[in-house]
């Protein structure tokens, strides 16, 4: 197993490797960088996308292709504008600046944001409790609900339970996270009927000062419709998919001779089916935590004004703040790549009869 651990973190090198070198030379296409984004608002011009596009007097691209190569920079010294390109990093060809980059990320060296004069760790980290709070308590509640009842939905096979429950569980998996977020504020915090919830944040003013039982019971009183709201499609996809795993181990061979030999319904459940049936289920949870974690929480941070990753990650997009989006970037496929190999381990841990060695061999 040592062996195998080994080489799937020596494969993770060339993997994360990869995904950094498209990533970075995607960037080196896209228009409207961190200098054309500065010049743009030296010149009264607002955001610098909207004169790409062709806004404007109608230059559109011939005015981005000007003297100086950036859009919004006539009039402005050729002196600031090679300073301005000094500041950014971007006086050096490309390769040597993906170098740079790889080599200061190796040692976990993320440098500082362009327009927040702050580190990127320390940005990630202030914003990491939001992310931390929805992927987690949004994952743990999935697991929690879906596996006990796709159990039992498999167990009682066709019955008016597993069928009014499938409905429900089809509906939730129907509707789009953001809709039923806003559902819950209009219903649940104040929108049109019961005040009931936060609106916004994930704590109290004045939250310091509570006790501690008194945080905790803020703190999950301000989470509650956030994670309700990101577990719901979570949820009703996993409930299905350890139903459908359960049905799959029941119908075999083996759980018809351990009901031959006289083993309870509940012994063969829990003793021989549940193993076997929570590999695939277990498969699927680093996605699950990946997509609640990063991808999932832009929308719900946005509608709760939480001010998490997800809104980090699209405003550093959006101003071509290149040291937190690749830092970011860098993080979150590091810990992807991790989770997947956490997988592997978690299937040794459920059934022990599992070798990747002698696979591989």
């Amino acid at each position: 197993m040592g062996a195998y651990i080994l080489r799937r973190l020596l494969l993770m090198i060339p993997t994360l490797l990869g995904i950094m070198i498209i990533n970075f030379a995607l960037i080196q296409f896209v228009p409207g960088g961190p200098v054309e984004q500065v010049l743009a608002q030296l010149q009264g011009e607002g955001d610098a996308f909207a004169n790409i596009a062709g806004g404007g007097d109608g230059a559109g691209a011939q005015q981005f292709e000007n003297d100086s190569g950036y859009l919004g920079a006539r009039g402005l010294p050729p002196e600031f504008i090679a300073e301005l390109e000094r500041q950014f990093g971007f006086d050096k060809p490309p390769l040597e600046r993906f170098l740079n980059m790889m080599w200061d990320y190796l040692r976990f060296d993320f440098g500082e944001s362009y327009f927040r004069s702050i580190s990127v760790v320390d940005l990630v980290l202030e914003k990491m409790p939001v992310s931390i709070t929805l992927g987690l308590w949004s994952t743990v509640l999935a697991y929690l609900i879906s596996i006990p009842l796709g159990v039992r939905k498999a167990v009682r096979d066709g019955s008016n339970f597993d069928t009014w429950t499938s409905g429900v569980v089809i509906v939730a998996y129907a509707i789009p996270g953001f809709l039923f977020a806003i559902l819950l504020l209009v219903l649940f915090a104040g929108g049109s009927y019961w005040k009931i919830f936060p609106l916004r944040g994930l704590t109290s003013p004045g939250f310091d000062d509570l006790s501690l039982i008194g945080k905790a019971l803020d703190y999950l009183w301000h989470i509650t419709l956030p994670v309700a709201a990101s577990t719901i499609s979570a949820f009703a996809g996993l409930t299905l998919l350890t139903k459908n795993s359960f049905l799959d181990e029941i119908r075999k061979q083996y759980v018809v001779t351990a009901k031959a030999k006289g083993l309870t319904e509940r012994r063969v459940l829990y003793g021989h089916v549940f193993r076997n049936a929570m590999l695939i289920v277990i498969s699927g949870f680093p996605a699950l935590f990946v997509s609640v974690f990063f991808g999932g929480s832009l929308i719900i941070e946005t509608i709760f004004s939480l001010d998490g990753l997800g809104r980090l990650g699209f405003e550093a997009a959006v101003n071509r703040d290149y040291p937190v989006m690749f830092g970011t970037l860098f993080t979150f496929s590091l810990i992807g790549l991790v989770m997947g190999l956490i997988t592997d381990l978690t299937y040794i841990w459920v059934d022990p009869r599992i070798d990747f060695e002698s696979r591989e061999a």
